[in-house]
């Protein structure tokens, strides 16, 4: 069977064009040696089961241990540990039977063990009877919650602070998009308590799954180079690295869409840049299921928290190890950065934007208002003028009804004029975006038939917005090598007037020409 890119489930070798996924986290097989149990997180799809199925492989085959893939996922919505341990142990019980070493020893679940000791006492069971040491790597452990979670932990810390008295897993891995830290935050409403001694403190390390890094992707694309003899040129990894920001399952999905969407599996046309953006705009558009499984989370209000001030640009303190943060950061639409939290890479920010816009564009689209960016065309140069004027008025018609729809409404106003952007310029432009939180702006930038039209989008705070904007707007020029730039200002004031808030005026600094537009 030829290999191709695969963005379903774990990777096999034999199916799949892939990299190590232990390079990407290393020194795993010395803590199992030193008897550490340990946590895996990372955002979905970066190659955690794939690595865990290595891992298992490995173990195995080196004669030293038995080792044990388990998936809780089954497990998910169980808060009841009387119902919830029960199943766990039957989870393990099936996965020993599919396992050749292991399906020759029993294991039973005592019907006369309690819930909150039949984990622990079952383990203990099943290792009395093994020559090896059993490592058991448990995949979706965030899945577990409540009760549930909090009987499962205790019962693994019980069996390894008592390990030099009674038999028990030598080592144990917990796998998930979630750091264990985050655990604690399902079990915080008050219903359940953790205790003195925390189950929580099992663990000795927390590591993380990596992205690819350029080399990493180059590596990967000359496999199929090596079986197709198509090549992905330079600029083409460049570019689909900046894109994806090395997420590996949009590394493969980009890839996929390339060869097999647009070219067709014509592998004798070489990919280029510009295949690159056109699957990177293909991904975005279709929304597949690993990035509707993300952006649904963008309904929890904990991530609205952290989401929202990047959207704006508004200058707000975070705290970079708080539990909310930390949980957004684990899913993976956002990463530190120098300039604070932004989105995982381009990508990502681009769905993020669409998604929470979706609403207003598809109401706009029903009333197929604004027009099409040909109604906005000068001498084949976008009329600005036009364009934002016209959008002043429909800002004044209905921003009070459209704000009060959206969820995040401190960033409507952001989202209402770039769905009333997006649909001018669908067709032949795209609209680039800077997202990152605590720059008290954000930048947009229209591009459309080769001339590009930059945006500098901010909240009025006071008369100092317009000068702080409008020193922003030149250095944003300055990098976009424009001499014309716009300064939208949202007034949300309910004192002053419509007709104080909409202005236009236009002031020239250093032969630039900026705009002010007040909305």
């Amino acid at each position: 069977m030829k290999k191709h890119f695969n963005t379903t489930g774990p990777c096999h070798p034999g199916k799949h064009y892939m990299l190590p996924a232990q390079e990407r986290c290393g020194g795993l097989a010395g803590l199992i040696a030193r008897e550490y149990y340990f946590v895996i997180h990372a955002a979905r799809q970066t190659g955690k089961t794939t690595l865990l199925l290595d891992l298992v492989k490995e173990l195995n085959g080196s004669g030293d241990y038995h080792a044990l893939y388990c998936s809780l996922e089954s497990v998910q919505g169980i808060d009841d540990a009387e119902k919830g341990i029960p199943a766990v142990v039957e989870v393990l019980k099936a996965q020993t039977a599919y396992d050749e070493a292991l399906e020759r020893y029993a294991f039973a679940e005592r019907a006369d063990y309690r819930a909150n000791m039949l984990l622990r006492r079952t383990l203990t069971d099943f290792c009395k009877k093994l020559g090896k040491p059993l490592v058991i790597l448990f995949d979706e452990a965030d899945c577990l919650s409540g009760g549930t979670l909090i009987s499962f932990l205790r019962q693994l810390r019980d069996g390894f602070v008592n390990r030099n008295q009674i038999s028990f897993v030598h080592s144990v891995g917990l796998v998930g998009m979630r750091n264990i830290r985050d655990y604690k935050a399902q079990v915080r409403d008050g219903s359940q308590s953790v205790g003195s001694a925390s189950p929580f403190n099992i663990v000795s390390e927390i590591f993380t799954l990596r992205n690819f890094t350029r080399d990493e992707i180059t590596q990967l694309y000359e496999q199929h180079t090596e079986q197709s003899g198509q090549v992905f040129s330079e600029e083409a990894v460049r570019r689909i690295y900046h894109h994806t920001g090395g997420q590996p399952w949009l590394v493969n999905a980009v890839a996929r869409e390339i060869v097999d969407g647009i070219l067709g599996s014509d592998f004798s046309k070489k990919i280029s840049p510009e295949h690159a953006g056109q699957a990177a705009e293909n991904i975005i558009r279709r929304r597949d299921t690993h990035i509707d499984s993300l952006l649904e989370r963008l309904k929890e209000k904990r991530v609205q928290k952290i989401v929202e001030p990047v959207i704006t640009g508004e200058r707000r303190d975070y705290d970079s190890l708080g539990d909310d943060c930390q949980y957004v950061l684990d899913l993976g639409l956002l990463r530190e950065s120098s300039q604070g939290l932004v989105p995982s890479n381009p990508i990502y920010a681009e769905v993020i934007v669409r998604t929470l816009s979706f609403r207003s564009q598809r109401e706009m689209d029903d009333a197929d208002y604004p027009p099409k960016a040909p109604a906005y065309l000068k001498d084949d140069i976008l009329d600005m003028k036009k364009l934002l004027s016209d959008f002043q008025s429909f800002w004044r018609r209905n921003s009070e009804i459209w704000t009060e729809a959206y969820q995040y409404k401190e960033a409507a106003p952001h989202l209402i004029l770039q769905a009333f952007m997006q649909r001018i310029i669908n067709q032949g432009g795209r609209i680039s975006r800077e997202l990152a939180t605590g720059r008290g702006r954000l930048d947009l930038c229209i591009h459309y038939r080769n001339v590009s039209y930059p945006i500098e989008l901010k909240l009025r705070y006071g008369e100092s917005t317009y000068e702080e904007g409008k020193t922003q707007l030149i250095r944003y020029m300055e990098k976009m090598e424009c001499t014309e730039g716009w300064l939208i200002v949202f007034d949300r004031r309910k004192t002053p007037s419509w007709d104080e808030k909409i202005f236009w005026k236009t002031a020239t600094v250093e032969s630039r020409t900026l705009n002010i537009v007040g909305c």
